[in-house]
């Protein structure tokens, strides 16, 4: 069986913005029993050069929610970031993402297979079908954003690991998803 453009799109978007969801609670809670304060993250960099934490979190969701918005009316012009906000709001962000994400079907996402995309950002103009422009520019920089908003907070000392970074796996019911 083929990989339909829903599981492609909205299952894979879902699983890692549940997992940036999760390590954003596991640094609040962290920042809760060491007596910080998880806005220090919100401006946290792993280089100079690097665009700052809550770049990426927006990031996460821009390439998710609004990727799907875009293929939708076939056309990626990203809105305006919003820039450094508290780090609850943060989190309020990824849960706003699950629920605009889960709002999709997958006879609504599915139908747009083969949808031709124009991407415009200022005199860039790409053009793509919704395949290509998930797999080829959606999805690695949703990816990349939020491995490095995970890096952040690991190089800032929040306990997280590989196994919180993947999420819920979409497994086979009942064979080897280490259920007993």
């Amino acid at each position: 069986m083929a990989t339909s453009l829903y599981d492609l799109s909205v299952a894979s978007y879902l699983q890692t913005v549940g997992a940036v969801a999760g390590f954003l609670d596991r640094a609040a809670k962290h920042c809760a029993e060491t007596g910080s304060d998880p806005d220090d993250y919100v401006g946290a960099r792993l280089f100079e050069d690097m665009s700052p934490f809550h770049f990426q979190i927006e990031c996460v969701y821009h390439h998710s929610v609004w990727a799907l918005e875009a293929v939708k009316i076939r056309l990626f012009a990203p809105p305006a970031l919003v820039g450094p906000i508290p780090f609850v709001e943060l989190q309020a962000m990824m849960a706003q993402a699950e629920t605009a994400l889960k709002a999709f079907t997958p006879d609504e996402v599915n139908s747009w297979a083969g949808r031709d995309l124009d991407f415009q950002i200022g005199p860039r103009r790409i053009l793509f079908t919704a395949e290509n422009f998930f797999l080829s520019f959606s999805l690695p920089n949703f990816h990349f954003h939020a491995v490095t908003a995970y890096d952040i907070l690991r190089m800032k000392g929040v306990p997280i690991g590989k196994r919180d970074y993947e999420g819920q796996l979409r497994t086979r019911a009942g064979k080897g998803n280490g259920s007993s």
